[in-house]
C-alpha cells in the first residue's frame, strides 16, 4: 500500500496551485501549533478549525468532519517505519505477490474490456499499468486500508515533520467531504491515501474523474472512477498516447510520477506488460 514517501513525486505536481481554484486556503497552521506527540493534538484540531473557517469549507462541515478525529500513532509509526522499498526488485516483486497481480490481472483485464477499451481511448492509456497499480496498491480494490482517513491526515498535518504539506491535504479532505464524495467516516492507509488506487486528497481535486458518469467521484466504490483517475494522473504527468512505458522509454517518467520509489516503478512497468502482452 503506497504511502507518503511514495506518492512525495505527486505533491510537486500538487501544491497549492492545484487547489486554489476551487478553494481559497488561509496561511497555513498559522495559529496551530504542530507537535510530536499526542499530547498537544486536541488543542491543535480547535486551532485549525477557527483557521479553517475562512477558507469556503462549511462550519457545519467543519463540525461533522473534525468531531471524531483523534491522534492516529498507527499513521505515525507508519510514516517513520517504511522498509519495502528498499528490497531489491526481485523482493520487491515477491513480497508484492508480482505473479498473482499479473494472473489476476489479465482476467481483470478480459473480465473488464469495455471499461479499460473507453479509458485508453479518453486518456491513452492502456490496461496493464492501471491494472498493475490497482493491483499493487490494493489487490484490486480488496484492501483499501483500515485507518480513519481524517484522523490519519490531520494526525500528520499536526506533526511538525511535515505539516504543510498535509495540512494542504487536509483541506482537500474536507473539501472532498464538503462536495459529497469523501465520507467523514472513510477509513484508508496510513497517510490518508483513498480508494482502490490509494489517492491523496489534493490528487482526487485535481485528477479525479467520474468515470461511471453518476455525477460523484467515488474513489472507494467505484473502480471505473478510480482507474479513469489513475488514467488522468498519468496522463496529466506526461503519458503520451502509443508511446511505451517500460525504463527509459517515453512513458516512464509517468510512472515515475505516480511512485518515487525505482522497485514500484519497475514492478509497474514489467507487471504492465505482461498483463499487455508486450
Amino acid at each position: 500500500m503506497t504511502g507518503y514517501f511514495m506518492h512525495r513525486a505527486k505533491c510537486v505536481a500538487v501544491g497549492l496551485a492545484a487547489l486554489v481554484s476551487t478553494v481559497v486556503f488561509p496561511a497555513v497552521a498559522s495559529a496551530a501549533q504542530c507537535g510530536n506527540d499526542g499530547s498537544g493534538f486536541a488543542a491543535w484540531v480547535q486551532n485549525f478549525k477557527q483557521e479553517a473557517s475562512g477558507s469556503g469549507i462549511s462550519p457545519a462541515v467543519l463540525d461533522r468532519a473534525l468531531s471524531s478525529v483523534s491522534y492516529n500513532k498507527a499513521t505515525i509509526r507508519a510514516d517513520r517505519g517504511q522498509k519495502s522499498f528498499k528490497l531489491s526488485l526481485d523482493q520487491f516483486m515477491q513480497k508484492r505477490g508480482g505473479q498473482t497481480i499479473i494472473s489476476r490481472g489479465k482476467k481483470m483485464k478480459q473480465q473488464n474490456a469495455a471499461l479499460f477499451t473507453s479509458i485508453e481511448r479518453r486518456f491513452g492509456v492502456p490496461a496493464g499499468p492501471l491494472i498493475a497499480i490497482w493491483g499493487m496498491e490494493t489487490g484490486f480494490g480488496g484492501f483499501m486500508g483500515k485507518e480513519h482517513t481524517l484522523s490519519a491526515v490531520s494526525t500528520l498535518a499536526y506533526d511538525c515533520r511535515r505539516s504543510d504539506y498535509f495540512t494542504d491535504q487536509l483541506y482537500a479532505a474536507l473539501q472532498l467531504v464538503q462536495r459529497g464524495d469523501l465520507s467523514p467516516d472513510a477509513r484508508g492507509a496510513a497517510h490518508g491515501e483513498i480508494g482502490q488506487t490509494q489517492f491523496l486528497p489534493a490528487n482526487v481535486l485535481k485528477y479525479g474523474v467520474d468515470g461511471d458518469g453518476n455525477g460523484h467521484i467515488d474513489m472507494v466504490r467505484s473502480k471505473a472512477d478510480a482507474l479513469a483517475s489513475t488514467a488522468n494522473f498519468l496522463r496529466g504527468h506526461g503519458w503520451q498516447p502509443g508511446a511505451g512505458y517500460q525504463p527509459g522509454q517515453a512513458n516512464f517518467g509517468a510512472i515515475q510520477g505516480w511512485n518515487a520509489a525505482t522497485v514500484y516503478q519497475q514492478a509497474i512497468a514489467i507487471i504492465g506488460a505482461e498483463i499487455d502482452g508486450l
